[in-house]
């Protein structure tokens, strides 16, 4: 099973890449001739996405790589635009007086997690961070520290390329209350009392609790890998 999981991520990883190279290539080039030569490399990651799709979900494949190139093509842009980097998650460790933390439960998923969402234009890390904590649990929260910037991708909780950048924060006011459409409960618990469906626990939990608890530590990152490509 292991053996598996790291071949989806590296498949995952192979397909991404290849797909910003050529989306890239396509927001910068007005040739023709390399162009088709690009378009040419999006299938090719698009057949690699699709093999790890089938790979992963063991059924029929319902979205043909045709489709893939296409909402790639869709959202090439020109000039500088068109440069494909990782999607940006904002997620905040949210403790309180108790050395409890904040979790909410996703409608969606039903697992429970800290609260995070995309970056939005226009406001900082931290402001996102603070403006997520609100909007999804109703708590007022001071931004402490950043504690990870962790690759989602090779955590394996994305199959594209997207970073989450980790706050510490403490509670500071307002009422629990979950939002109405993204959250199906909210709560504040101790580190021997997280949820049974708490999604990422086992690396995020100890790094989590020490923050709230104020002990010092420095900022997480993934480590490089050697070699980065394995030829």
């Amino acid at each position: 099973m292991a053996a598996n999981e790291v071949d989806l991520r590296d498949l995952a990883r192979w397909s991404e890449t290849l797909a910003a190279i050529a989306r890239t290539g396509l927001g910068f080039s007005d040739n023709l001739y390399e162009r088709e030569r690009f378009e040419e490399v999006l299938h090719v990651a698009a057949d690699i996405k699709a093999a790890a799709t089938e790979i992963e979900e063991q059924t029929e494949i319902a979205r043909t790589t045709d489709h893939f190139v296409q909402e790639w093509l869709d959202n090439v842009g020109e000039g500088v635009p068109g440069y494909v980097t990782p999607k940006v998650a904002i997620g905040a460790v949210v403790g309180n007086p108790q050395g409890e933390m904040l979790l909410v439960q996703r409608k969606d998923s039903g697992v429970w997690l800290y609260p995070t969402g995309w970056a939005d234009v226009g406001y900082s890390p931290a402001e996102v961070a603070v403006k997520e904590v609100e909007e999804e649990t109703g708590i007022e929260c001071r931004p402490e520290r950043l504690i990870a910037v962790i690759d989602g991708q090779r955590m394996g909780f994305s199959r594209f390329g997207m970073y989450m950048l980790l706050f510490h924060c403490t509670a500071t006011g307002g009422d629990l209350k979950g939002h109405p459409l993204e959250t199906a409960d909210v709560g504040w618990f101790q580190r021997e009392q997280l949820p049974e469906r708490t999604a990422g626990a086992q690396w995020w939990a100890d790094m989590a609790f020490s923050a709230i608890a104020g002990e010092e530590m420095t900022t997480s990152f993934d480590p490089v890998r050697s070699p980065i490509w394995r030829t």
